[in-house]
This record gives C-alpha cells, sequence and structure tokens, in this order.
C-alpha cells in the first residue's frame, strides 16, 4: 500500500511558520502594494474622463498610428457611456503595477537564464510549473499571506504573469548571432558591455514581446482578482454572475475586452520603430537631402596631364 505523503501539511506549516516568523515583511508588502494602486488610481480617476482619452489616444497616435487613436476615441468614450470609467482606470492601475513589478523580475532573472546555463535548467521547471498551474491556485497563497482585497490581487497577478517574461528574454538573447558577440569580444568589449550594447538592443523586439504578454496575462487575472475583492472592472463581473445579472455582465466584460485590445496593440509596438520616430526619420533624410543639394558643388580636380617621355 502506498503511503500518504502530507504535502498539503508541509506547504500549511511553512505558511504558518512565515507569518509566524516575519509578519511585519508582509505587512510591509501590503502597505507598499495599497500606496502605489491607490495611487495611481486616483491620478487616473482625478481629472474628467475627457482628458484620459486625449492622453491615450495621442499615445496611440504617436506609437501606433491613427488608427489606434481613433479606435482609442471610440472606445474609451463607449466605456465613459457604460458609466464604467473608474472601474477601468481601476483596472488599468492594477495592470500597470502588475506588469511593471512582473517585468521587472522576469527580465533580470531571463537575462541571467541566457548567460548561465545553470539558471537557465533550474529556472525551467519552475516556469513550466508556474504555466500549467490553474489560475485559481494563485489565490491560495495570495489570500494566506495578504487577506482580500487589491493586495492579493496584485500578487497573484504577478506571479502569474511573470513566466513569459522570462521565457522570451533568454530566448531573444540566445538568438542573438554568435558572429556579432564574438565580433565585440574580439574589440575588447567586456561581458556586460557586450550585454548592454550588443545582446539586449538586438533581443529588444523578443524582449518587448515578453512585456507584451506579460500585460495581457495580468489583464486576464482581472476577473479573478475580482474574486479576491480587488477593484475595478472584475468585481463588476463577478457582482453580475453572483446576482444574475446579464446586462452588467456583458458591460463589464466589454469593458474588459476593448482595454485589452488597446493594450494589445499599444505594446505590440514596443521595440519596433513608432509613427513619431517614422516621420522624424523622414524628415530628418528629407533635411538632409534639401542640404545636399543646396551645398555648391565642389570644383573638378583636373588631373595632370602625363608628359611625354
Amino acid at each position: 500500500m502506498i503511503p500518504h505523503v502530507p504535502i498539503g501539511e508541509w506547504v500549511a506549516d511553512a505558511i504558518d511558520w512565515l507569518l509566524a516568523t516575519v509578519p511585519w515583511l508582509f505587512d510591509a508588502i501590503s502597505e507598499v502594494m495599497s500606496t502605489i494602486v491607490t495611487s495611481l488610481t486616483d491620478v487616473l480617476t482625478t481629472p474628467a474622463p475627457v482628458v484620459w482619452v486625449v492622453v491615450l489616444a495621442v499615445i496611440a497616435l504617436l506609437v501606433r498610428g491613427p488608427w489606434l487613436a481613433l479606435y482609442a476615441v471610440a472606445a474609451f468614450l463607449l466605456v465613459v457611456s457604460l458609466e464604467l470609467w473608474v472601474e477601468t482606470m481601476q483596472t488599468l492601475a492594477l495592470v500597470l503595477v502588475a506588469a511593471l513589478i512582473a517585468a521587472a523580475i522576469g527580465i533580470p532573472v531571463g537575462v541571467l537564464a541566457a548567460r548561465h546555463r545553470a539558471v537557465s535548467i533550474a529556472v525551467r521547471p519552475v516556469l513550466d510549473f508556474m504555466q500549467t498551474t490553474p489560475v485559481f491556485v494563485y489565490l491560495i497563497p495570495a489570500v494566506f499571506f495578504f487577506g482580500v482585497g487589491v493586495v492579493p490581487g496584485v500578487v497573484a497577478t504577478i506571479l502569474f504573469a511573470i513566466p513569459p517574461g522570462v521565457r522570451l528574454t533568454e530566448l531573444g538573447i540566445r538568438q542573438v548571432d554568435r558572429e556579432v558577440v564574438e565580433a565585440a569580444q574580439a574589440f575588447g568589449a567586456r561581458p556586460g558591455q557586450i550585454l548592454r550594447e550588443v545582446q539586449l538592443p538586438l533581443a529588444l523586439p523578443s524582449i518587448m514581446a515578453g512585456v507584451n504578454q506579460v500585460i495581457m496575462l495580468a489583464l486576464s487575472m482581472v476577473v479573478t482578482a475580482g474574486l479576491l475583492g480587488a477593484a475595478g472592472l472584475g468585481a463588476v463581473v463577478v457582482r453580475a454572475v453572483t446576482q444574475l445579472d446579464v446586462a452588467a455582465g456583458v458591460e463589464g466584460g466589454l469593458a474588459v475586452v476593448l482595454l485589452a485590445i488597446y493594450l494589445d496593440r499599444l505594446t505590440a509596438s514596443f521595440g519596433q520603430q513608432t509613427a513619431l520616430s517614422r516621420v522624424l526619420g523622414t524628415r530628418r533624410r528629407s533635411r538632409a537631402a534639401r542640404a545636399e543639394d543646396d551645398a555648391p558643388a565642389r570644383p573638378a580636380v583636373e588631373e595632370p596631364a602625363l608628359s611625354a617621355r
């Protein structure tokens, strides 16, 4: 007969030990997270909605182009008409904070995994475990350590969104041509210089694709975070499901979709040439061409005649 392995009891004992040993650590994390999310939410909700609609449309225009700017205006005005603007900004604040922290953790770990095989071997099963773990499992440690509210929602979202940042950063750096790296080494570049000036710039499209996936995964956790008491569109959807309110559920889900499309199209341009840089590059080339045309022609230098022998 196979003996029972009390893994759950071991984990529960470990959680109890941590809560009894370092409660100040979890209180500090909770206070910092709550302050950051609340402050960003106040920044996003204090001005009139039209102000932020214009700002988001201008950002889309500069980064992606006029079509995304038109979409931003139409989508966010629709959110305002649905009377879900505050909830949408609360969701945006939660997503931005969680995605920023997840990227700040995932990108350095991906760099280490790309440069050190031992780190890659150690990190890979952890990432596999994180990516195959059901979403609701992330709620267990978040609730145990931080209770209910916005903080466990942010923590669960961070844990859920880290893996693509690590994987795509490692992939991008590993795909850098070895001949380019060897050429930099031949010129006497140190490992830190090669990383900063060769590998990271060439791997930037892959790294930014990882950031895009981090943001998308963070947004996908919105509804789950609403189960923990986090404010925003997740709370709207959860409340609609529990009350069987079809209209509120459809409107809340539509607002999530509109925000997701905007963030996806916007962040998909990271690491690529933006609309603004294309315009500035075109003007710079045209000015250079005009300057070359206006420059006085250099007098032709006559070759000396060969003297007859």
